[in-house]
């Protein structure tokens, strides 16, 4: 049997789209669903102290090199959403996976996931196992 996955690798956020983010039939633009995963992942990330700045401040960048979205409904102005992020891997890479829920209901609208590498900030160099800082803030043993 799998074990469960740490829940506190997880964590949801609420949000609901913003007239700018929609087309002329108020459904969100593709496009900007990259925006709520971003808003979920550093969420995430802040629970660990470790977001964007706190990344560069240890010496790596966090580059995306990988995203994937399976649009499965339509998200609407104004529509209450719980966004979802959930950490999966980080020995090699850092694998986030996301859902995107409609609150009221809790159907799932939208399935996707990114992967992100560690670079080194002085030489530019991509590392091939995630830096032990990430394993520290995030709480998990080392490879």
């Amino acid at each position: 049997m799998p074990a469960e996955p740490r829940q506190d690798l997880r964590i949801e956020v609420a949000l609901s789209p913003a007239f700018h983010d929609c087309d002329a039939m108020q459904v969100v633009w593709h496009g900007h669903y990259f925006k709520y995963l971003e808003i979920a992942r550093c969420a995430l990330l802040q629970r660990f102290d470790y977001d964007y700045p706190q990344m560069q401040a240890s010496g790596f960048m966090w580059p995306i090199v990988d995203t994937r979205v399976k649009y499965i409904r339509p998200l609407r102005y104004m529509q209450a959403l719980r966004v979802s992020a959930r950490i999966t891997e980080w020995e090699n890479r850092l694998k986030m996976e996301y859902e995107i829920r409609d609150e009221g209901s809790g159907e799932v609208l939208t399935r996707a996931h990114t992967l992100q590498v560690a670079v080194d900030a002085a030489s530019g160099e991509m590392l091939y196992q995630c830096p032990p800082v990430l394993w520290e803030r995030l709480g998990v043993p080392a490879p």
